[in-house]
C-alpha cells in the first residue's frame, strides 16, 4: 500500500503518543469533549496573538532572526543512588527509670532488671524506620523477646536462621547480621554479660524490623534510581510486626510470610534455589559471536546451532523434526530440512520464524544468560516484585517491557498476550502502575513538547508552513492559528500541535488511556512492520499494540465487532472502561510465563545495573563501622 506524506512523517519520527510531556495544555484549548459536545466543527478564526505574526510568511520574504542554538527537551535521568544512613536507637527511651534508679554500681542487678538497666550502655545503629519502631516497641514492652535468663532463647536462634537465609528470597543476609552472645561468660562480671545481652536484644529486634520492611516493600527505593521509576512505597507497620514477633510461636513461619505469596514471586524464588544448586561448569552450548546464518548459506557454526536447538527445545518440537535431527551429520550446509527446524524453534520461542539465525535466535539456542547472570536477574526481579501489590488483581493488564509483550488477565489467569513496541533507549517507557480508564476511538494525536522542540522545530524554522501542509492543527494559547503564522523562534510553551483522526494518524484506530503524569498509554499504529522485529524498543515511550482491537474489547468487556463498529462510525469518541482494571507498566528481565516457567530477557535499558548499584550502595550504608 502506498503511504501518504503524513504516514511517512509518522514512520520517520517513530511517533510518540503523549498529549503533552512537559507543558500542560492551556485551559482554553480545544479538547475531545469540546468536539463531542460541539457537534459540527466550526471554521477557526485566525487572529493575531502574542508571538504570532499577523499572516502567512510570503515566499521570498526575508525575516531576520537571531542565530541561537536550537533548544532541546531532555527526558528523565538516572541518579547516583543515595541509601538511608543508619541511625542510633535512642536507648534513653528503652531503660526503665524505676529499675535504673535502683541500680548500685557495687551490687550488680539480677536477671531482667540487670539487662534492662544495661540498655543505657547499648549502642545499636539501624535504619531510621527500624530505629523508631524499636524505640516505640520497647517503650512499652516489659518482657524480653530474645533472652531467657542469661542467654539467648530458641526463638532468637530461629530468627537468626531466617535472617541468615535471606538470600533465598533475594535479600542480603549481611544486612541483618547480628553478633550472637557466646554461651560462656565470666559470671564474676555480670554487668558485662547484661550489657552484651541488652545489645543483642535491641540489635536482633532492629534486624528483624529491617528484614520485615525489606521483605514487604524491597530494600531500595525505586524512585531514587531514576526519573523513569514511579512508585508510592508501601507502608509497613513495624511496631505491629515486632509485637507479632513477640507473640508468635512460629517465628520462622511469620518472617517467611512477610515476602510476597503470589505465584509469580514463588516461581522466581524456586528458580533462584534451583540455579544456586547448579554449577558454572554446566555443558553450555557456545555459538561464535557475530554468527549470522541465512537459508541457502553454509556456516561451520551450524553444528552448534543444531546442538543448541536439541538442548533448548521442547520434546514436541524434537519429535516433529526427529528425522532432520537424526540425519544431520554435522556438515555446514544449511539445508531446507534444517531451515524448517530453525523456523519451528524460532516460533516456539516467540521469534520471527524466518530461518535467519541471528543474535536473538542464538540467545535462545545457547540458553541465554549464564547461571550467574540468571541469578543476578532473579535477585533484581524479586526486589522489583516487592514494589508491586502482592495481589495484582483478578483482572489486570501486565506489560513487560524487556519481553516486548502485554498480557491480559481475567479470573487470575492469562487470557491472551500480544506483541508490543515500547520506548527506545533514548525515549524510555516508565516503570509504574495505574488504572485503565478510557478507550478512545479515532483519536487525535497531541504532539508532545519533546517532539515539537526536538524534531519538528528545526523543520519549522526552515519552513513555517510545514505543519499546515502535513494536515496538523496548531494552536497558540488555545486559539487555532496557521502553522505559518507562528513565530517558531520564540517559546513553544503555549503552542500545541495535534494530528486529526485519519488512517495515517500516529495512534491508528484507537488508544487506551490510564491517565498518568508521564503521558503514556497503549495505542494502535500505522507502522505495523515494527511488530515483526524481535527487538521492539522503537517508540517515543508509549506502548504500541499488535492487536489493539482485541485489547480494547477486553478492557471494555465487549466484542471486537462492537469496537470495530465504533471505529467505523468515524467519530472521535471516548468509551469509558467500567471495570476496575489495574495496569502494570513493568520492567522485568526475569519473569514467569503462564505455565510458571521463568523466562529471561535482555536488559534493553540497562536498568538492572542501576538496581545492582543501589544494592551495593545500600549494603555500604548499612555496614556498621568499628
Amino acid at each position: 500500500m502506498k503511504l501518504t506524506k503524513t504516514a511517512l512523517l509518522a514512520a520517520a519520527l517513530a511517533l510518540s503518543c503523549a498529549t503533552v510531556t512537559l507543558n500542560a495544555t492551556p485551559a482554553n484549548a480545544l479538547t475531545l469533549m469540546d468536539i463531542i459536545r460541539g457537534g459540527k466543527k466550526k471554521e477557526p478564526k485566525y487572529e493575531p496573538l502574542p508571538g504570532v505574526s499577523s499572516g502567512t510568511v510570503l515566499p521570498g520574504a526575508e525575516v531576520k532572526r537571531e542565530a541561537k542554538p536550537l533548544p532541546r527537551v531532555s527526558g528523565p535521568r538516572y541518579y547516583t543512588y543515595k541509601a538511608d544512613a543508619l541511625t542510633r536507637v535512642a536507648v534513653d527511651k528503652l531503660a526503665d527509670p524505676v529499675v535504673t534508679s535502683s541500680i548500685s554500681a557495687e551490687v550488680p542487678p539480677a536477671g531482667d532488671a540487670g539487662i534492662r538497666a544495661a540498655f543505657s550502655t547499648v549502642n545499636v545503629r539501624t535504619t531510621p524506620d527500624a530505629a523508631k519502631a524499636v524505640e516505640t516497641f520497647y517503650g512499652s514492652q516489659k518482657k524480653f523477646v530474645w533472652i531467657d535468663g542469661t542467654g539467648i532463647n530458641d526463638k532468637a536462634k530461629a530468627a537468626i536462621a531466617v535472617l541468615a537465609d535471606a538470600a533465598s528470597v533475594g535479600l542480603a543476609p549481611w544486612d541483618y547480621a547480628v553478633k550472637i552472645p557466646s554461651d560462656s561468660f565470666d559470671s564474676a562480671d555480670m554487668n558485662a554479660r547484661y550489657s552484651e545481652l541488652a545489645t543483642f536484644e535491641v540489635a536482633l529486634s532492629s534486624a528483624i524490623a529491617t528484614y520485615v520492611q525489606d521483605a514487604v516493600r524491597g530494600r531500595i527505593d525505586p524512585n531514587r534510581i531514576s526519573g523513569y521509576h514511579d512508585f508510592k512505597r508501601k507502608d509497613v507497620n513495624l511496631v505491629a510486626a515486632l509485637k507479632n514477633v513477640a507473640m508468635s510461636n512460629n517465628i520462622k513461619g511469620y518472617l517467611e510470610s512477610r515476602s510476597p505469596a503470589s505465584a509469580d514471586f514463588q516461581a522466581l524464588k524456586a528458580e533462584l534455589a534451583k540455579l544456586r544448586l547448579e554449577s558454572e561448569g554446566e555443558d553450555r552450548v557456545v555459538i561464535a559471536e557475530g554468527t549470522l546464518l541465512k537459508p541457502g548459506q553454509s556456516n561451520p557454526e551450524l553444528a552448534n546451532i543444531v546442538k543448541g536447538i536439541v538442548k533448548h527445545s521442547s520434546d514436541a518440537l524434537k519429535t516433529d523434526h526427529s528425522v532432520a535431527i537424526a540425519t544431520y551429520s554435522g556438515t555446514s550446509d544449511y539445508t531446507p530440512e534444517l531451515v524448517a527446524l530453525v523456523e519451528a524453534f524460532q516460533k516456539e520461542n516467540g521469534l520471527k520464524p524466518d530461518g535467519v539465525v541471528g543474535k536473538a535466535s542464538i540467545r535462545k539456542m545457547t540458553g541465554g544468560d549464564s547461571v550467574a547472570d540468571k541469578v543476578g536477574k532473579l535477585e533484581v526481579a524479586l526486589e522489583q516484585a516487592r514494589w508491586l501489590p502482592v495481589d495484582l488483581g483478578a483482572r489486570h493488564v501486565f506489560i513487560n517491557q524487556p519481553a516486548f509483550q502485554v498480557y491480559y488477565y481475567e479470573d487470575g489467569a492469562e487470557k491472551f498476550s500480544m506483541r508490543t513496541v515500547v520506548g527506545s533507549k533514548a525515549n524510555q517507557t516508565y516503570f509504574f502502575q495505574d488504572q485503565v480508564q478510557t478507550v478512545e476511538v479515532n483519536p487525535y494525536w497531541g504532539v508532545p513538547q519533546s517532539i515539537i522542540v526536538n524534531e519538528m522545530l528545526p523543520k519549522l524554522r526552515n519552513d513555517p508552513s510545514y505543519l499546515d501542509r502535513m494536515g496538523y492543527e496548531v494552536a497558540v494559547g488555545g486559539r487555532a492559528v496557521p502553522s505559518s503564522s507562528v513565530n517558531w523562534y520564540g517559546s513553544t510553551a503555549g503552542v500545541s500541535v495535534r494530528q486529526p483522526p485519519s488512517g495515517d494518524n500516529a495512534l491508528g484506530e484507537l488508544k487506551i488511556l490510564f491517565p498518568n503524569s508521564h503521558a503514556i498509554y497503549m495505542h494502535d499504529t500505522p507502522s505495523k512492520s515494527f511488530f515483526k522485529k524481535d527487538m521492539r524498543a522503537l517508540s517515543h515511550g508509549c506502548v504500541r499494540l499488535a492487536e489493539p482491537r482485541k485489547m480494547a474489547a477486553a478492557v471494555l468487556g465487549v466484542s471486537e465487532d462492537e469496537v470495530g463498529k465504533e471505529i467505523a462510525a468515524g467519530r472521535n469518541k471516548a468509551l469509558s472502561v467500567k471495570a476496575d482494571i489495574p495496569i502494570y507498566v513493568a520492567y522485568f528481565t526475569a519473569w514467569p510465563n503462564k505455565d510458571g516457567k521463568v523466562e529471561y530477557f535482555d536488559d534493553v535499558y540497562g536498568r538492572d545495573d542501576y538496581i545492582r548499584k543501589a544494592f551495593a550502595a545500600t549494603q555500604k550504608a548499612r555496614e556498621i563501622q568499628g
